[in-house]
This record gives structure tokens, sequence and C-alpha cells, in this order.
């Protein structure tokens, strides 16, 4: 997952407190220590968990959306990029590993009902849940495959993410979709460029749009697999189903 302005610039804000910040006067275990430290930054984005890492002395913190950072005990030192492991001769990234099961965890955590789902033809083998908008040519594009993919055993899951913003006509049309008594005719219909009419109702477009925001999609068509990995943009169906059914 890419380094977000937000976190590089909340890095170097602790960072500039090293040189005066005085060790603490009374021993702290190491996750409040840590918690402490990034409260003091007001980070937007929660943490969800402080553990141990695989290195002695740094700690792994999960922030909510499955970023992950990583800390020493005393919360003095943060640092954000790739923990490797090396395995038999060969690097295992282990901070994507982490990243990606705090992605599935969210992503698969998704009611059904809260989606559009076009399931798969026969046995289901995997599914991906892809965040689009009926404005993006490229989410049409791949919206053509739909078929394909569940052909090959791929469950499709739609959630909504507005890509010029909650207020666009793109986050009306997604409202007009989600409102909508078969939501998989108003999403075929759409995509198709016809207009379609649906009273307003209590729907999830903005709460999908944040929860894409969180794991750091900021364009469409962005796809999910099942394990949490991100797929940025439009790939074809034989690439997405490979992806998808690899063990």
């Amino acid at each position: 997952m890419r380094v977000t302005p937000f976190f590089a610039a909340a890095a170097l804000a602790l960072a500039s407190t090293f040189a005066v910040a005085a060790a603490p006067d009374t021993p702290v275990g190491a996750e409040q220590a840590i918690r402490k430290s990034l409260q003091n930054l007001s980070l937007e984005v929660p943490v969800e968990s402080v553990a141990s890492s695989p290195v002695s002395g740094l700690y792994e913190v999960k922030l909510q959306g499955g970023r992950v950072l990583y800390a020493s005990a005393d919360g003095q030192f943060v640092m954000q990029g790739y923990l490797f492991q090396i395995q038999d001769g060969k690097p295992v990234n282990l901070t994507e590993k982490a990243e990606r099961l705090g992605i599935a965890k969210l992503i698969n955590g998704i009611p059904a009902g809260e989606m559009v789902v076009y399931p798969a033809k026969g046995e289901t083998k995997s599914h991906i849940t892809v965040f689009t908008d009926t404005t993006c040519p490229y989410c049409h594009k791949l919206h053509a495959e739909v078929p394909e993919l569940n052909r090959r055993g791929i469950e499709v899951r739609y959630v909504a993410f507005p890509r010029q913003g909650l207020g666009s006509a793109g986050d009306q049309q997604l409202q007009a979709v989600w409102c909508s008594s078969d939501r998989r005719k108003a999403m075929d219909k759409m995509v198709e460029g016809d207009e379609i009419k649906a009273a307003k109702c209590t729907n999830p477009v903005s709460k999908q749009f944040q929860l894409g925001q969180s794991i750091g999609v900021n364009g469409t068509p962005a796809i999910v697999l099942e394990n949490g990995q991100v797929i940025p943009g439009y790939q074809p169906a034989p690439q997405v189903a490979k992806l998808a059914l690899a063990k």
C-alpha cells in the first residue's frame, strides 16, 4: 500500500519532537506510551491495536483501515514503511501481509445487503469487492466483464465510491442505484447510460466512500481481493480471475 502524504507528514511531525522530548519520568507500558505519542499527533485515523513485531523492541501499530506503522517501546520513534523478513533467501513483505489482513477484515465484513452483488455461476470459488462509480468509463469496461468473472466462479460485489466526492453527479447516481428495488437491474441500466428514478432512502453510499478512503482508494474502479489485496484501476477479467483464484 502506498505511503500517503498525511502519514508521511505525521511521522515527520513526531520526529521533530524527538530532539526536545525527554524520557518519561515514570515507566509505562509500551502500548500506553505508543498510543500517547500518536494521540499527541491528533491523527484522524484511530489506532486499532499495538502488538509486538518480529523485531525485538519494535512494535506493530495497526490503524483503522489496515495501515501499519512501527514504533519503539517508549513511543519516541515512529516509522512508516515496509518490514521484510528474509525466508529461504527471499524477502517476505510482513507489512503488506498485515495490511492485507486488516483490509480483508473490513471489506469482507460489509453486509451483503449493503452491496450490489453479482453471484458466481455454479460453485463460488472466490469473490472480489469493487469500489465503483457509474460515471467512470473504466468501471463500465469492468462491468461488461462481470459475466465472464461470474462464469469463472467469482462473485462480484459492488460498493459505492463517488470519485468526484459526495454531492457529485456520481454520488446522486449511486444513491439512486442503492435505493432501487432491484439494484442489479438499476446498476446495469445506469452503466448503459439510461436514467433511473428511485425515491430517496437511507443508503450506505457515503459510508462506503469513507471506507474506501480509509484503505487508500482514490479512484475507480478499485478491486479488493478476498485476501485484502487492493488492485487499483481496471484489469481485464482473465487477469483479475487469476489473482482472485490464486492460493
